[in-house]
């Protein structure tokens, strides 16, 4: 890693913190506030009303987040102890909480990419790291523990998902019928590098169990290539997966960047977007070898693996609550993805991520009505009503893996949204959508894929 990859000293911490309740129906705009401390905030979005493609301005990370050292913004701050994190699945009703706070507290969580620690990687990420020129006090702490400590005859590469899931947090007052919003307030990257990795038998171009290519494809064009496939082995290391290094450096104005080399000398450098790929609360019963809902990979009702990119700092996230206290989760943080994530992951890379918790009551006009039986996103710019092919997360049966279903169904719930909550009459609604609304692909790698609705506020006088 290059000398300066990672500078050292603290700089001002600006929370970027929203005021009061949003209501949807409320005309005002948000106001925002910005709270003195020690570390500069990863994201200023919504200051202005751009679009929802543009993004926002990423600060370079200036110190490396380990474990209890650093900023930490929250009320509350959870840290990612082998004992507090399930590797693989997602908490179940009834699970016993790591941590229990009030509605309208704030969490800081340090989360963990799973990259670097799986067992195709070796499940050393201080070795993993080193070869790819990272010095030892540059990888994470926790993330060595995890890899090293969580137990081995408890996880299976083959079945279970990849990614480090934290908690649950009960938050109290949450009750069946409820709606928990969430709010990503601050997203710090923890190092300055991450990680893209394409596995086999996964992603968009991916290759079937039995050999065969994903239908509409060939064999020469499956990814990774079909002769690296060693998966008969049965030993993760000789899959043929291919992880690639995504170093992040600092452009034009302090914005920081991921980089991908170009061939020969050159690179391909993009902007950093953070946002947790993974927000959920409980939602299936069961434990993770009975209830296919518990293995991270899929979505739900309850949310979980979402992968809507646009969830970044300053966006808020509903999800309908299925058991008391809520029990939210997350995990699997992104430096940056592309709608559709078609390679299998983004660019998976740890943040330090501060979240406000709120309990929403039917009838109080604080969440979208949809929200109360589906999961429902929200920017400064945009409402994002979402669709997923399989809410229900197989549910015992085969994982449906149907973009016509998820978009169908981001359909109509921007229609209920568009009737119920700002009182258009349905056939407007659904011409408005067909002529000003975007529907954009979440993902199509997390068996049940996703498709979210950008509806624009400005449309509606917000």
């Amino acid at each position: 890693m290059p000398a300066d990859a990672v500078e050292p000293g603290r700089v001002r911490d600006l929370l970027v913190d929203r005021l009061g309740r949003r209501g949807l129906l409320r005309a005002a705009a948000a106001v925002t506030t910005l709270g003195a401390g020690a570390a500069a905030p990863l994201a200023l979005a919504g200051q202005a009303a751009a679009a929802p493609s543009a993004g926002p301005h990423v600060s370079y990370p200036k110190q490396i987040l380990q474990p209890g050292t650093g900023p930490v913004h929250g009320t509350h701050y959870l840290s990612a102890d082998p004992d507090r994190v399930r590797w693989g699945y997602v908490p179940a009703l009834g699970a016993e909480p790591v941590l229990r706070m009030r509605s309208g507290e704030t969490v800081t969580v340090d989360s963990v990419s799973h990259e670097g620690l799986l067992e195709d990687q070796g499940r050393d990420p201080l070795a993993w790291f080193r070869e790819r020129g990272v010095a030892v006090d540059h990888v994470l702490r926790d993330a060595v523990a995890i890899a090293r400590d969580y137990d081995r005859t408890d996880r299976s590469f083959d079945a279970d998902g990849p990614h480090v899931v934290l908690g649950p947090i009960h938050v109290e007052g949450a009750e069946p019928g409820d709606v928990l919003k969430v709010e990503p307030l601050s997203l710090l990257p923890r190092v300055p590098y991450g990680v893209v990795s394409s596995r086999h038998g996964k992603g968009a171009l991916s290759r079937k169990a039995d050999g065969s290519p994903a239908d509409g494809i060939t064999l020469a064009e499956v990814m990774p290539p079909v002769a690296t496939d060693g998966r008969s082995t049965g030993d993760p290391e000789r899959y043929g997966n291919v992880s690639v290094f995504t170093p992040v450096r600092r452009g034009t104005g302090g914005q920081a960047h991921g980089v991908l080399p170009l061939g020969g000398t050159g690179e391909v450098a993009f902007p950093l977007n953070p946002h947790m790929g993974m927000m959920g609360v409980a939602y299936a019963a069961g434990d993770r070898l009975t209830a296919p809902q518990l293995n991270s990979i899929p979505p739900t009702l309850g949310g979980g693996n979402i992968d809507i990119r646009l969830l970044g700092a300053d966006s808020a996230f509903y999800l309908p609550v299925f058991t008391e206290g809520a029990l939210f989760y997350t995990g699997d943080p992104h430096f940056a993805m592309g709608n559709g994530e078609v390679a299998l992951t983004a660019v998976e890379g740890s943040l330090r991520t501060t979240f406000r918790l709120t309990v929403c009551k039917p009838g109080s006009g604080d969440a979208p009505s949809v929200a109360y039986r589906y999961p429902f996103g929200e920017t400064p710019d945009a409402w994002l009503p979402v669709g997923l092919s399989d809410p229900d997360g197989s549910g015992g049966g085969a994982q449906i893996s149907d973009l016509d279903i998820a978009m169908r169904r981001a359909v109509v719930n921007a229609l209920d949204f568009l009737e119920d909550d700002l009182g258009m009459d349905r056939p407007t609604a659904y011409a408005y959508l067909s002529a000003a609304a975007d529907f954009e692909i979440s993902q199509v790698v997390d068996r049940t894929v996703g498709v979210h609705g950008v509806v624009r506020k400005s449309h509606f006088g917000h």
